[in-house]
């Protein structure tokens, strides 16, 4: 367990991981790696994977900093080792990620606190059940999106326009993840609200050049332009950051994360996921909406740090009662 200190010195920053994500994990965890050097405490880095967890052994480290993104990461796995052994880490628990991972189960939440979702399909099935496929395709008219279930990064995301194409949209992506949703295509702005401790930072509008915003426009593409204030409405901005912060606390999520929206032409903002471990790379959103409100990324991590830290330490004396 980690030693009961008033503040912590040594943080260990975990990156990497498995899965397809796993480049942009490395990218991040360089980058927050870097960026806690700069703040003078002890700072390692480790590239941990289900196969090699020995640092969570290392009794000085006082802190781990989560930056994994995708399978293994982000999806509880790791969240609940940590809780078995009892250690102060960075991010949201086990169940939280577990749920936010999920595109399905996130949606029935979301709906159920009364945030427009999407509508949409899902199958869990192992090999593309064709009569599932025919239910739900008249169910969902013009365009629509087909996915994996449990990836992040737009991974796997294909935006299709009539039966055919999801028809094979849909066999890839059952023959590469095993499980795939169909959903109804929002068309609109698409905004992000990124959430520190429990306050939302400044709203963020993504215009992708690509199709849709991918992979590609994410972490590669230069030409993405990400911009602030674009959303005059004060009403509107009122209700992001409201349902920002409900779907962040209906999943449980705690000390910083992502929710990304489609407005639509008539104003109103469809909840697409919460992201509760967010990039960290010169392409990504959460460390630009910091910077819109003057927080350094050095200064961002720390505050992080100190979220985490003040919620583990509030949780263990309460326990100790």
């Amino acid at each position: 367990m980690v030693k009961q200190k008033d503040v912590f010195e040594k943080v260990a920053v975990l990156t990497g991981g498995v899965g397809t994500e796993r480049p942009i994990s490395l990218l991040s965890g360089q980058n927050v790696y870097q960026s806690l050097q700069k703040t003078g405490l002890d700072v390692v880095y480790f590239d941990i994977t289900p196969d090699d967890m020995s640092i969570l052994d290392d009794q000085s480290i006082d802190i781990f900093f989560l930056i994994l993104h995708g399978q293994f990461g982000e999806d509880g796995r790791l969240q609940a080792e940590l809780e078995k052994r009892k250690l102060c880490f960075t991010g949201s628990g086990s169940k939280a990620s577990r749920l936010a991972m999920d595109k399905v189960a996130a949606k029935l939440l979301f709906a159920r606190a009364g945030v427009a979702v999407p509508k949409c399909y899902a199958s869990f099935d192992q090999t593309l059940d064709e009569h599932w496929l025919n239910q739900c395709l008249p169910e969902i008219d013009g365009k629509r999106v087909v996915k994996p279930i449990r990836h992040g990064s737009s991974v796997g995301v294909q935006i299709v326009d009539t039966r055919e194409e999801t028809k094979k949209a849909a066999r890839d992506c059952f023959q590469t993840y095993h499980e795939c949703m169909i959903e109804e295509y929002i068309p609109g702005q698409e905004v992000t609200v990124g959430i520190l401790g429990e306050k939302t930072l400044p709203i963020l509008e993504i215009c992708s050049q690509e199709k849709f915003y991918d992979y590609h426009a994410k972490y590669i593409s230069d030409k993405t332009q990400y911009l602030f204030d674009t959303i005059k409405n004060k009403n509107l901005i009122a209700t992001l950051d409201r349902q920002a912060l409900s779907c962040f606390r209906t999943l449980e999520c705690r000390h910083w994360g992502r929710v990304d929206f489609i407005v639509n032409p008539d104003g109103i903002p469809y909840v697409l996921e919460v992201n509760t471990l967010p990039g960290f790379t010169s392409h990504s959103l959460v460390p630009m909406a910091a910077a819109k409100i003057g927080l350094s990324a050095d200064q961002l991590c720390l505050k992080i740090l100190q979220a985490a830290w003040e919620d583990f330490h509030t949780k263990t004396k309460r326990t100790a009662k």
